[in-house]
């Protein structure tokens, strides 16, 4: 009897510390949990390049027609340089006419010696993910789908996509596409892409080109006396089968599929003055990405809120000035140039600190500014760094995580009189120690 009120009062203590060690975890460690039925994912604040979720983030998987976003971004950089217009009209060569007549890439059936303006290409492409128009277009930028692969690749390394490979223009693996594989290509050749570098691909196309997610969002589309339909079901479609994923805010961007990449998506959403942007790659069916996506919206949405973590003239308390030489005063206060937001947890704020990186090249070899100095003149650099385990960076080297430190007073040079009377002085007082340890050398 003894034994068994023993062995019940150990399970009854092993239960309340195993109670007690999960209620004294960090709410962070429990609250950064996102169940995904995804093989890798991201989300990032749009607005910072802040990274608030990643799972496998940095593995290169095929992209499929996700690909298709940096032959958009590649679009608009054309128009905007004044290379081409909306509508600057292209007729479709035999390889993308191979493509929309094969029935296995579900073309929208385009026809040989017609005119297409690249608006009505572009539509085809963002909206239906046709493959004809996007090698149609791709033609046309850069005379063969070859050409414009290099293209692709070169704004790639520019863009600083940290993991990455392009073959082609659609994101169909080059062995479907037999000898029509852009040329200087991989016939077995497939294009890859991480998820944190499918994130940094978007978040380029709607910063420089903000404008793409006018037609991202469209539900529908004519084309050519057709009606095409946006692939991206959490938009807000008319189709009873498709309210289910609709999402509040969703604008775009990008589906993908193969039977290589798994079920692909690229999204991303507004809320006030908040945008994410999320990728989920290798899922296992077309609901299955639109769930998972709105998983990740929802975490981003409900468990951040944009914060001030440090306000503009915010002060280190051990670096609050710096010494000053040659100037009327001895030192000058020094402070954030600008406030600090950042999309936090609500209980996180005191996990975020500050240091102070000054300019070299501002310094003297006594670690003095040298007067006269003007108010607000950059000294240098504070980084903002999260003290918690699951830091997960930004996608963006110019990122919120760092702002200027500035002066906040102007510092006039000390005119030649009191300039002189202080190196007299200086002298005088270097003489004194030399002749001190002069004599002290004696003895």
């Amino acid at each position: 009897m003894k034994h068994v009120m023993r062995k019940s009062f150990f399970i009854f203590l092993a239960a309340v510390i195993m109670a007690f060690s999960i209620a004294i975890q960090p709410l962070s460690a429990q609250a950064s949990e996102v169940d995904l039925e995804a093989e890798s994912a991201i989300l990032v604040d749009a607005n910072t390049g802040k990274i608030l979720f990643a799972k496998n983030a940095d593995k290169l998987f095929p992209p499929a027609s996700m690909t298709k976003m940096m032959t958009e971004y590649l679009v608009w950089e054309s128009v905007e340089k004044g290379q081409i217009s909306w509508d600057t009209t292209t007729q479709i060569s035999d390889y993308p006419y191979s493509i929309s007549a094969d029935s296995t890439f579900s073309g929208i059936g385009l026809k040989q010696a017609k005119d297409y303006k690249v608006k009505d290409l572009y539509h085809a492409m963002a909206i239906n993910s046709d493959n004809a128009a996007t090698i149609a277009l791709a033609e046309l930028i850069a005379g063969s789908e070859g050409e414009f692969v290099k293209l692709m690749n070169k704004k790639g390394e520019e863009m600083g996509l940290p993991d990455f490979e392009f073959v082609n223009s659609t994101g169909i693996e080059n062995e479907s596409l037999g000898d029509n594989h852009p040329k200087g290509t991989d016939p077995n050749g497939v294009n890859y892409l991480s998820a944190k570098s499918a994130a940094l691909l978007a978040y380029h196309l709607i910063h420089d080109f903000p404008k793409a997610l006018d037609i991202s969002s469209k539900p529908t589309v004519k084309f050519d006396g057709k009606e095409l339909r946006n692939l991206n079901w959490m938009l807000k479609h008319d189709k009873t089968n498709f309210k289910e994923f609709y999402y509040e805010g969703v604008d775009g961007l990008k589906t993908g599929f193969t039977d290589l990449a798994g079920y692909t998506f690229t999204g991303t959403a507004k809320k006030g003055d908040r945008r994410l942007i999320s990728v989920v790659m290798k899922t296992k069916s077309e609901a299955k990405r639109f769930e998972q996506t709105a998983k990740l919206l929802d975490y981003g949405f409900q468990k951040f809120e944009n914060t001030e973590i440090f306000p503009a003239g915010y002060q280190l308390e051990d670096k609050s000035s710096i010494p000053v030489n040659k100037g009327k005063k001895d030192d000058v206060s020094i402070s954030l140039a600008e406030s600090v937001s950042l999309p936090i947890k609500p209980d996180e704020k005191d996990l975020y600190e500050i240091t102070y990186t000054l300019d070299k090249e501002k310094l003297n070899k006594d670690g003095q500014l040298t007067a006269p100095i003007k108010k607000g003149e950059k000294i240098g650099t504070a980084q903002i760094t999260y003290k918690a385990d699951n830091d997960y960076g930004y996608i963006t080297k110019d990122s919120n995580s760092t702002v200027d430190v500035v002066t906040d007073t102007s510092v006039e040079k000390s005119n030649w009189f009191m300039l002189t009377i202080g190196a007299i002085g200086d002298f005088f007082v270097d003489l004194f120690h030399t002749v001190v340890d002069w004599i002290k050398g004696l003895f």
